[in-house]
């Protein structure tokens, strides 16, 4: 039996580069900055690559500096650089599960009426 799963909570590191194709399908990638336990290390970053639907809710929702939760499978990309030929890698984890964590702090300024990404005020969407 194998397993390759990832699951990371973190920010992220900039606004998604958010592609769309003829065939309707839409990617979105960006980094994300995953601190260690230690606050005088510097965070780990991750180069992520999200499909779909989860893909579209980044594009709408997820900035830089946004808090969000992923769950998916590590990969690695190879190619090989035009320029000097060379063999290249970029390990890559592909997102099955979008979550965006960010509280009202997060969310103040991005979202103009005060809204949430569900369409409810804040308030609306507190359990209890």
């Amino acid at each position: 039996m194998t397993v390759n799963t990832v699951s990371l909570v973190g920010r992220a590191g900039r606004d998604p580069e958010v592609r769309y194709f003829e065939s309707g399908s839409i990617v979105a990638n960006l980094t994300l900055a995953v601190n260690r336990r230690s606050r005088q290390d510097e965070p780990d970053w991750f180069n992520l690559e999200i499909w779909g639907k989860q893909a579209q809710v980044a594009a709408d929702y997820v900035k830089k500096g946004s808090l969000i939760g992923v769950t998916g499978s590590f990969k690695v990309d190879q190619w090989q650089d035009k320029k000097t030929g060379e063999e290249r890698f970029k390990p890559v984890v592909r997102v099955d599960r979008l979550e965006l964590l960010g509280g009202r702090k997060d969310d103040e300024g991005r979202f103009s009426n005060q809204q949430s990404p569900t369409g409810k005020s804040p308030e609306e969407d507190i359990p209890f």
